[in-house]
């Protein structure tokens, strides 16, 4: 049987500052979930909103269901000295969890691959982090054909 989900239509589009809001609660509900922390939503806004205002450093990508925000994922970029391109860092990737299993993700991580082709800049892959218990992320990526790599991330402050 086909349910109502699976016959709508994804769209998917560059998240603006009306989306801050959604985009916020997304991630203060994945912080819960994925890592059991709460964040500061004020916070989380504003930094949803420096992004959004500074283009130069990344964007969001929005996808909707039946006309409803229902995911969303960051893109931050990384110059690559080695490769002489960009990495397109995929960051606070959230579906909503009546969504979940549904394709969101897929054709959030096609979009980001159409868009990539289309930079002026470079692009030489795509990079993004998981947590190390989070197993359905983990087997969503390597079922699109993102891999484990060899190393591991330090970090000071935050």
């Amino acid at each position: 049987m086909t349910t109502i989900n699976e016959i709508q239509t994804i769209a998917v589009r560059i998240a603006n500052s009306a989306d801050a809001g959604f985009i916020a609660d997304c991630n203060v509900a994945m912080a819960h979930e994925t890592e059991g922390k709460t964040i500061d939503r004020e916070l989380l806004l504003a930094g949803v909103n420096g992004l959004l205002a500074r283009p130069q450093f990344g964007f969001y990508l929005i996808a909707e269901r039946a006309g409803q925000p229902a995911a969303t994922l960051m893109v931050t970029y990384e110059w690559s000295d080695w490769r002489n391109g960009l990495f397109w860092w995929i960051q606070s990737v959230y579906v909503s969890a009546q969504h979940r299993r549904s394709g969101l993700y897929r054709t959030l991580y096609d979009e980001v691959k159409r868009l990539a082709g289309q930079s002026p800049e470079p692009v030489c892959g795509y990079r993004l982090y998981v947590e190390n218990d989070n197993r359905a992320a983990q087997q969503t990526y390597a079922a699109l054909g993102m891999q484990c790599c060899d190393y591991f991330i330090y970090q000071e402050g935050g």
